[in-house]
């Protein structure tokens, strides 16, 4: 289902069953934060920013020009139309331009862990959310970048005539934006999923292997490819930071990041709220994906110097596995975020989200609102059982 609102207005929801309960923080509380206590329980400061304390059963990621959120059972996407100067200078909405509507789109979300026991033992449960997260995120992505297509061109005075005849009115129905075809997003998943294995996988391995006589150790070959591994990953991460045309998409994802910490601290959902937090989350996917590598390191150490095949073998059906522990990791990471060894440890992650965030104006923060308020108000985390809770510990 889907709902439209205006820049500024309170977000429009659909079918909303209940109403919406924050993390339980008492009224004083609320009071000592807004007037800059940062001593409260819910909120400690960190580098000038507010960051909360406690984890809530939310994740994110930034599409085009809007911001996906989810809980246990819904999620949603918002999504900010380009205005019709927009679709005539061929650009999304800018800043300090006009600001089109918010649309916004939620989804029933339904998880194999819940349905199969097996599916919630530790490691199998971060495999499979982790596949459904990834699902969740190509189709999120595929809503916003329809919504920033235009309109199909109008139709000739014939067919106007037409669709007068039908009884469509003088100007036949509203036109919606085209639709980029669902084989076109399978290819892209399937091939972004390719790409990532052979990038971060396959080519540090192959690299490694030109050395391995050299080398002459098992220990000196895992330590060297997981060196180039976090190398090819950190120049990655570099060079994504500087292509101009996801600034925008970083700035939408630092707004999810603050609105999800807002939720977190148990504050009212304002824009001006959420822009008093850190951009920076502990649940980060960019956190995560720097887990995976070093995680990588040590599942790969007892594997050795086989022949090249099984290196590549052994590459390609670790990732699976490297892929969990981290999940459990950065889950364990998320409940402890106020430890000082979690702080510690999370703080590589934390900084190599400067490259992948910036820092949102209101109008974004509106949006990462409207689509957090959109899963709010078909479930009530605090009522959620620990089982449910699981798939929901990255933040994208």
């Amino acid at each position: 289902m889907s709902s439209r609102q205006g820049a500024g207005s309170p977000p429009t929801l659909g079918a909303a069953t209940s109403v919406p309960a924050a993390p339980e923080v008492s009224s004083p509380q609320r009071s000592s934060l807004n007037e800059g206590d940062a001593g409260a329980a819910v909120a400690f400061e960190m580098d000038g920013a507010l960051r909360a304390q406690r984890d809530a059963p939310v994740g994110g990621q930034a599409v085009l020009e809007g911001v996906m959120m989810r809980g246990v059972r819904n999620w949603a996407v918002a999504v900010r139309k380009p205005t019709a100067a927009d679709l005539d200078d061929g650009e999304p909405a800018r800043e300090g331009g006009a600001e089109g509507e918010i649309e916004v789109s939620t989804f029933p979300l339904s998880s194999a862990a819940s349905r199969h026991r097996a599916l919630r033992l530790p490691v199998v449960r971060g495999v499979v959310a982790l596949g459904g997260s990834l699902a969740i995120g190509f189709r999120a992505l595929e809503i916003s970048a329809s919504a920033q297509m235009p309109p199909p061109a109008p139709a000739s005075a014939a067919e106007s005539n037409g669709a007068r005849a039908d009884g469509a009115g003088p100007e036949g129905p509203p036109a919606e934006s085209e639709e980029i075809p669902r084989a076109v997003w399978a290819g892209t998943v399937v091939i972004a999923l390719v790409l990532a294995v052979a990038l971060f996988f396959l080519l540090p391995v192959g690299l490694t292997s030109l050395i391995k006589r050299q080398l002459g150790s098992s220990v000196l070959f895992w330590l060297v490819e997981g060196v180039v591994r976090t190398s090819i990953f950190l120049a990655y991460m570099l060079m994504l930071s500087r292509v101009r045309d996801l600034r925008r998409v970083f700035e939408y994802h630092g707004a999810e990041h603050k609105t999800i910490s807002c939720y977190e601290a148990g504050l009212e959902l304002t824009p001006a709220n959420c822009q008093r937090f850190s951009r920076l989350h502990p649940r980060c996917g960019t956190s995560f994906l720097l887990l995976v590598m070093v995680v990588a390191i040590i599942v790969f150490a007892p594997i050795g110097l086989p022949a090249w095949y099984w290196l590549l073998a052994t590459r390609i059906l670790g990732v699976p596995l490297i892929a969990g522990l981290s999940f459990e990791l950065i889950k364990l990471a998320g409940r402890n975020r106020a430890r000082g060894w979690v702080r510690a440890l999370m703080w590589p992650g934390l900084k190599l989200q400067l490259l992948t965030t910036r820092e949102p104006d209101a109008s974004q923060l509106e949006v990462a609102i409207a689509a957090l308020e959109a899963v709010l108000a078909l479930e009530t985390p605090g009522e959620l059982s620990a089982e449910d809770l699981v798939g929901v510990e990255v933040v994208a």
